[in-house]
């Protein structure tokens, strides 16, 4: 609602210019404050790493899962301290343990800290295996499809650069995903 924002302006200081036509404000280096930055970016991080294993490992999205911590620096265990009720939430933890990672515990690492998620029990590992066996290979021939095309020089000649690059670029994107899909079927094998 524009026009109360509008209004708040106007009653709250003399001003020069309505708000719609004032300028962005700007701020100083002062405001910025580099640890608060560097705890953020941590708990961020952390955050989207769990989230990732989480959905690489097919856990249910509303299962509250332990943490144990492995390993972690003073400063992760302050940002930790500090952010405990963010970062339980965000990444939908069930309260966190220290020690040595559990069998069949899927580990998670950030800069300065190492944790595992305990998985036992929680997903059925032959056959998350099975599944990202078959999407992988899936995958493995979607790519070789694409390089057999772009190997092709009569594709890449008469082809317009547009679909020439756009493949390449699915090519890429295959190859990053199923780099992810060989770290997750690693992550399995060393669950066991």
């Amino acid at each position: 609602m524009p026009f109360i924002t509008e209004e708040l302006w106007a009653l709250t200081g003399d001003r020069a210019k309505m708000l719609v036509h004032a300028d962005w404000p700007d701020y100083g280096a002062e405001l910025i404050d580099a640890k608060a930055d560097r705890e953020m970016n941590w708990v961020i991080a952390l955050i989207s790493e769990i989230r990732s294993a989480r959905a690489e490992m097919h856990v249910p999205a509303g299962l509250k899962l332990p943490i144990v911590m492995t390993a972690m620096d003073e400063a992760g265990r302050a940002a930790w301290a500090a952010n405990e009720p963010m970062i339980a939430r965000l990444a939908r933890l069930d309260g966190m343990t220290e020690g040595q990672a559990p069998k069949g515990a899927i580990t998670v690492a950030v800069e300065g800290g190492s944790f595992a998620i305990p998985l036992e029990g929680v997903i059925d590992i032959a056959e998350e295996k099975s599944r990202l066996s078959k999407t992988l290979e899936k995958l493995e021939k979607d790519m070789n499809g694409l390089k057999g095309r772009l190997s092709n020089p009569k594709f890449v000649e008469s082809a317009p650069e547009e679909i020439v690059e756009e493949t390449r670029e699915k090519l890429t994107l295959a190859e990053e995903e199923a780099s992810r899909f060989r770290a997750a079927l690693k992550r399995l094998d060393d669950i066991g």
